[in-house]
């Protein structure tokens, strides 16, 4: 069977590997329909995501039809659609005892630690797949894993009513994040460098938005809030100056996310944590949110449908590769299909 392998920075290959089989932990295969391309897969192309390991079949956006089942397999038979947990945690450590196994202290995310979904087929346990909705097409489905990283990241925030929210960055991070927010409060500023991202923001749900090229984002936080400043900042453009900017963009008893995995140095001022006593929050992956995703869908609250632009099948992904890589503005989401 053929995958993508990122044998190391920028040397994409279609490799040609054998079917995996079944064992007593990886009790279901899947056949692969569907696989997200995100910006995290980018960073391990270009050599700058910070925890990956060489050679990786890459994908962690990974919907697909059970082929087959294991004997003990109790839930799931041929033929039905699932998208696939993409963190692998090992259930014992303090992180997993607590009931946050997305930081486990041995923690494997598929597509990254070990190998992902961009082939056509995978080995998973049954417990890390989720029966897909009929109504959600394969690549529409896809959206199911970033909208989960969005709810976390609004859980980890403790997002409420009351709360007057700042999302810096309107990609897809930011526009997932946007859709579960605004089921949570109403007083949602969105703040990114591209006004044609920010009329979609609006028409998404944003109260209001800021171009932080034209206007001081600050500034306009503050005006915006009666001038506290946001009670909740989540940063969705992972830029250098993105924790630095929210930092001064919160106001007193504020909580700031950070959900980026650059590990280049941030210059920050401390004293605007100790002053306004901020609660800084790493938010990463999701923590068995796929059943929270797939219930707000199935009770008509979530819409993923019109978020994938361009589709490639899997023996092209270094034209998607290239493609993502020209930023063309009609690009929201990426999606590998294969049926080539």
């Amino acid at each position: 069977m053929k995958a993508v392998q990122i044998v190391n920075p920028q040397d994409l290959r279609i490799i040609d590997i054998k079917k995996p089989a079944l064992d007593e932990r990886n009790n279901v295969l899947v056949r692969m329909t569907a696989a997200g391309i995100c910006g995290s897969d980018g960073t391990i192309y270009h050599g700058t995501n910070a925890i990956v390991t060489y050679p990786r079949i890459i994908g962690h956006e990974m919907v697909g039809v059970v082929e087959e089942t294991g004997a003990n397999v109790r839930g799931l038979q041929h033929g039905d659609r699932v998208i696939i947990n993409q963190v692998v945690s090992c259930g014992h450590c303090y992180p997993c005892q607590i009931g946050r196994g997305n930081v486990c202290d041995d923690l494997k995310v598929r597509g990254v630690h070990i190998d992902g979904g961009f082939r056509e087929y995978i080995a998973v346990p049954e417990s890390d797949c989720c029966r897909l909705p009929d109504s959600l097409s394969d690549c529409d489905a896809v959206m199911i894993e970033p909208a989960t990283i969005a709810i976390q990241a609004c859980s980890r925030a403790q997002l409420a009513p009351d709360d007057m929210l700042l999302i810096l960055g309107y990609g897809a991070l930011g526009s997932s994040v946007l859709r579960i927010a605004r089921l949570l409060c109403s007083h949602i500023i969105v703040a990114c460098r591209t006004d044609e991202k920010l009329e979609a923001a609006r028409q998404n749900g944003a109260l209001y938005t800021i171009n932080v090229r034209k206007e001081d984002l600050e500034q306009k936080v503050r005006e915006y809030t009666g001038g506290h400043g946001a009670t909740v900042s989540i940063d969705a453009a992972n830029a250098g100056d993105s924790l630095a900017s929210l930092l001064k963009a919160t106001g007193n008893a504020g909580r700031v996310m950070v959900l980026g995995l650059t590990s280049a140095p941030a210059r920050i001022d401390p004293f605007l944590i100790t002053a306004k006593e901020l609660d800084v929050r790493g938010c990463r992956l999701q923590n068995q949110m796929f059943g929270t995703a797939i219930e707000l869908i199935r009770e008509g609250k979530l819409d993923l449908s019109g978020s994938v632009s361009h589709t490639f099948p899997l023996t092209k992904a270094q034209e998607a590769f290239d493609f993502i890589d020209s930023q063309d503005p009609s690009i929201r989401k990426v999606v590998l299909t294969f049926d080539f």
